[in-house]
């Protein structure tokens, strides 16, 4: 499995004589690079070796089981967790040692986070961006994350989506180089969860790396430049979700509902097409993506055009299944 990192599209500008230039380092170098990295809890353990690198200004995805480590190895890249072995450079620095440097330039929404009760929203995004040095106007990330509406309100009285949705804005107050998000769209309606990666878009093509922990396979697949796939305590596969999806290695699924399997005789001839089944009512062509249209012109020559043709293509949840699973592919 390939791991070449897809090329950012864009890069941010750095004034030389910034506080953050010197930290970002050369554009080659990767915002993160983490190399045989272990961890373990008592008998338990959790990374065996673990190795991988972000692209600066990459949407890098973190998928795996639940209780896999996910959420333990954006903690260690980030310094809350010590590591056993292995070392991290994030953005050319170490995250313990250098942690005071980083934590200008870092940006996370956790997995579990919490507010006193009583704090309002408005207050929070004030006090969070005054903290921060007011690198941001605290009112635009209340605007661009929708809670000009719930200022007023406590952080008790909100709902998970709207919590989300303020702790990601809080993540975002120092205008970080790179941002983690755990769980980013938990609790959030269908609705709220495309305008949420719109966002999130926009944060990277501000210039922001992003890395992404989510356990929805769609969200990866809409979002991210390229997925880590953790099992085991290793990446067992690492590439772009296209890239993951071809490897599944089973083609295109071309479905329809026919009786006649006499009719049907000749279509394993058309190139790229692997096995034609049929049970008597229901008709599956195995194929590569290159025969959809050969097979749909041969159907049509055949004067068989049935009104559920469909066409199946594998994906991210069928890679994730496969790996996790011991699934061949």
């Amino acid at each position: 499995m390939s791991t070449t990192t897809k090329s950012p599209q864009r890069h941010r500008h750095h004034d030389p004589d910034s506080p953050t230039a010197a930290l970002a380092g050369p554009t080659a170098a990767p915002a993160i690079a983490v190399e045989g990295l272990t961890k373990s809890y008592g008998d338990r353990q959790v990374f065996k070796g673990l190795s991988f690198t972000v692209a600066p200004q990459e949407i890098f995805g973190i998928l795996g089981p639940n209780g896999v480590g996910k959420t333990t190895s954006v903690e260690i890249i980030q310094g809350l967790r010590n590591r056993d072995a292995g070392t991290i450079q994030l953005l050319g620095l170490d995250p313990v040692r250098d942690r005071a440097k980083l934590r200008k330039v870092l940006g996370a929404q956790l997995q579990s986070s919490a507010l006193p009760e009583r704090l309002r929203v408005g207050e929070a995004l004030r006090l969070f961006a005054r903290l921060a040095g007011d690198v941001v106007d605290w009112r635009e990330l209340r605007d661009t994350w929708d809670l000009a509406r719930l200022e007023r309100s406590a952080f008790g009285s909100l709902s998970g989506g709207e919590r989300q949705r303020l702790f990601v804005a809080l993540a975002l107050v120092n205008r970080p180089q790179v941002v983690f998000l755990d769980e980013l769209t938990q609790g959030l309606d269908p609705a709220a969860r495309r305008e949420t990666w719109r966002l999130v878009r926009r944060v990277r093509e501000q210039g922001t790396t992003v890395v992404l922990v989510t356990h929805y396979m769609d969200e990866a697949e809409q979002l991210c430049d390229r997925v880590g796939v953790l099992h085991d305590g290793r990446l067992t596969a690492c590439d772009t979700p296209e890239g993951l999806i071809a490897g599944v290695g089973d083609g295109v699924r071309v479905r329809f509902s026919y009786a006649s399997s006499a009719d049907l005789t000749g279509l394993e001839a058309i190139p790229d097409v692997r096995r034609v089944a049929h049970d008597g009512t229901q008709v599956e062509i195995v194929a590569e993506p290159t025969a959809v249209v050969p097979v749909a012109a041969e159907l049509a020559r055949r004067d068989i055009t049935p009104d559920d043709f469909t066409v199946v293509r594998p994906t991210l949840e069928d890679v994730f299944v496969s790996l996790t699973t011991g699934g061949s592919r």
